[in-house]
């Protein structure tokens, strides 16, 4: 139950565009990893899917490499 209270904050959060980059990306793995990027609100899974295809994330829901020296690169 603590977990997706912690999920609902996270969408609220993004939703306010108050993540960034590193945060984004983390929940939307925690998303696809759960499940839920494919039940809630079409634009989720949109995302998710957009995330995966552009090498962000993995179909299970990890973070790839390429996405972390994505956001080393841009925080350099």
């Amino acid at each position: 139950m603590g977990r997706m209270k912690d999920i609902a904050i996270d969408l609220m959060s993004f939703e306010g565009g108050e993540l960034d980059q590193r945060e984004t990306l983390e929940l939307f793995a925690t998303l696809v990893k759960s499940g839920l990027a494919w039940t809630l609100q079409g634009n989720y899974g949109r995302a998710a899917n957009e995330l995966i295809h552009a090498g962000y994330l993995t179909r299970d829901g990890r973070v790839t490499e390429f996405a972390d020296s994505m956001l080393e690169a841009v925080a350099a």
